[in-house]
């Protein structure tokens, strides 16, 4: 793919993803918008101060499910206009109005959730014995009900949603319209550098040359904004940290796990099972890195070298696409028709173009299908990548199908095991076609190791880790700054990697490359959600069949039990650290069959 990034007026339309899936014209979009501020009043008009009795609770949530039904489609399409492009001034203004009247809307309907929360609970529990597609939500309230607030406070949270949910969009707006990395210079030569760029192709780059000038670029630019980023990830953790003292959490952390359904020692030990026990393994795959390129010594800018540069496979979209849908043919021929239809329908954007969100993302609307986010590379990895992504599509495709709005949407914790069980069950099929082929069989098992699982196991975790420490500031009525922020960092980096890889200057800014911050305690998931995932994927490579149509039961329960019953009805405990430990010791099994491959491939 060009390093040249293209205006996205001149970006092939064939390349893009179709949003008239959603609305296929912006009046039916202004329409919807309409629809849903008229259903809204009739909603405050009808129920508002009636919500006593189990018949009047369910009538209202029924007429509540269409207006999130509709306000989900139109978040969704004015969303998604704007992360394909950020410099689109007509795409920015429709969001900004559209988060308008989503945050007065969402304010006049507060008084639902509050005046049921009111109620005493024999209310609420005839009304859960009273209707199955309202029972999750009603039970959902109940748990709430400890840490709701006054109804006129809740309001007022509500109608307070643009400028408390604002962090992010800051953050993004720098980091995507204002930030110029230019260019940087190798003996005389310029190459063009982005955040895209350097994320989807210089970190990468076997020249340890350009790839360590690109870092050094890179890193001096973040430099230029650190004191910014700082200032508004402290405001967000502190808006984080008001929130949960207001609802009578003692803890930040608490307060975020609380929507996850998940106890706080799974949380944790999440984060220092992997941090310990993980760390020595990871070391060992640096180390080979090193031998392999023939380092001097080994930089936190090195780390993501390929085992083996020269052979990676470039891949067009067809050829993915192929792949992608023999792969995950093993869960039946209506998933299979799923993904021929992303590529059909364009539910993918593939486009690399100024503007554009980095990395990758999925969006679900309800009432629509799925639409991913790429930034095309034109290299095999970008299967896994894209596999990830469609393991989202499929797993809301399911849910969607079975479950209506309330229900549609797990905890936070299980959200990345579907994903990431496309990644493995990928790496199955290329290890079965290329069985062989020594050589393709270590890219596979690397890419597992470069990819999948130091993208969820060290980067996220990493992550995590990090984040864990800003709260437990935050929690002792502290702020944080940049220089508190690298110095975290940083030593989150130096306790993981040890004596093994040297971390760079500028390496303790990385915290600056994220958006997951924005969302709450999102980085550790992924290491969570590939924990059960490896789990599953075992069983399935020892059982057949029969585990995969148990785990496409899972996809199909969406948010109707808890991450602990999901990966229950998958077959793993997550209760106890075994399917962790479990995990660890298979990367590591990896990454020695990985050295033998090469030490095979050297003779």
């Amino acid at each position: 793919m060009s390093t040249h990034l293209l205006d996205r007026k001149d970006v092939d339309e064939r390349l893009t993803w179709d949003l008239s899936g959603i609305f296929k014209t912006e009046e039916e979009y202004e329409a919807t918008v309409k629809k849903t501020e008229e259903l809204t009043k009739e909603l405050e008009e009808e129920f508002k101060g009636k919500l006593t009795t189990p018949e009047n609770i369910n009538k209202c949530l029924d007429k509540l499910r269409s207006i999130a039904e509709l306000l989900t489609l139109a978040g969704s399409y004015a969303y998604l206009a704007v992360a394909v492009d950020q410099t689109n001034t007509e795409n920015l203004q429709r969001q900004m109005k559209f988060r308008n009247v989503a945050s007065n809307i969402e304010s006049r309907i507060s008084f639902v959730e509050s005046e049921i929360i009111q109620q005493e609970e024999e209310v609420i529990n005839k009304a859960i014995e009273g209707s199955k597609e309202n029972a999750n939500y009603l039970k959902e309230i109940l748990r709430k009900k400890k840490h709701a607030l006054h109804p006129e406070v809740e309001k007022a949270l509500s109608a307070l949603s643009p400028v408390l949910e604002v962090f992010e969009d800051i953050y993004n707006m720098a980091k995507l319209a204002d930030m110029d990395f230019g260019t940087f210079k190798v003996e005389d030569k310029e190459y063009p550098l982005s955040f895209s760029l350097f994320e989807t192709k210089w970190e990468y780059e076997k020249d340890a040359k350009v790839r360590r000038a690109a870092f050094e670029a890179f890193y001096r630019k973040l430099k230029e904004y650190q004191h910014t980023i700082a200032a508004v990830y402290q405001a967000q953790v502190q808006k984080e940290k008001i929130i949960a003292t207001l609802r009578g959490f003692d803890s930040v952390i608490d307060s975020l796990l609380f929507p996850q359904k998940v106890e706080r020692d799974m949380y944790e030990r999440q984060i220092d099972l992997i941090m310990e026990n993980l760390a020595p393994h990871i070391r060992k795959f640096a180390k080979l890195l090193q031998r392999i390129h023939g380092l001097d010594e080994m930089t936190f800018a090195d780390l993501k070298l390929e085992v083996d540069p020269d052979f990676e496979p470039e891949v067009t979209i067809e050829e993915a696409k192929r792949h992608i849908e023999e792969g995950l043919s093993v869960f039946g021929e209506d998933y299979r028709e799923m993904i021929r239809r992303a590529f059909s329908e364009r539910w993918i954007d593939f486009a690399e173009n100024r503007g554009k969100a980095t990395g990758a993302f999925c969006a679900t609307p309800y009432g629509a299908h799925p639409y991913v986010l790429i930034n095309w590379a034109d290299k095999m990895r970008e299967v896994f990548v894209l596999a990830h992504e469609l393991g989202h599509a499929g797993h809301f495709y399911l849910a969607h199908q079975h479950q209506n709005i309330f229900d549609s949407r797990p905890s936070l914790y299980f959200i990345e095991a579907p994903s990431t069980m496309n990644e493995l069950l990928m790496a199955n099929y290329l290890m079965q076609k290329n069985s062989n082929d020594k050589r393709m069989k270590r890219w596979v098992l690397s890419t597992l190791i470069s990819r999948t699982y130091y993208h969820n196991f060290v980067t996220h975790l990493l992550e995590a880790a990090y984040q864990r420490e800003v709260y437990r500031i935050i929690d002792e009525g502290g702020s944080v700054t940049a220089p508190t922020l690298n110095k975290i960092k940083r030593e989150v980096l130096e306790k993981f990697w040890g004596d093994a890889v040297k971390i760079n200057e500028g390496a303790e800014l990385t915290w600056m490359r994220q958006p997951h911050y924005y969302m709450g305690l999102y980085p550790y998931t992924y290491s969570a959600g590939l924990t059960i995932a490896t789990q599953v994927n075992k069983r399935y490579l020892e059982e057949g069949q029969k585990a995969l149509e148990d785990w496409k039961e899972v996809l199909k329960a969406g948010g109707t039990k808890t991450p602990v019953e999901l990966a229950k009805m998958a077959g793993v405990d997550i209760t106890t650290e075994k399917p962790l430990l479990d995990t660890i010791q298979y990367i590591g099994s990896i990454i020695d069959e990985i050295i033998k491959l090469t030490e095979e491939l050297e003779k």
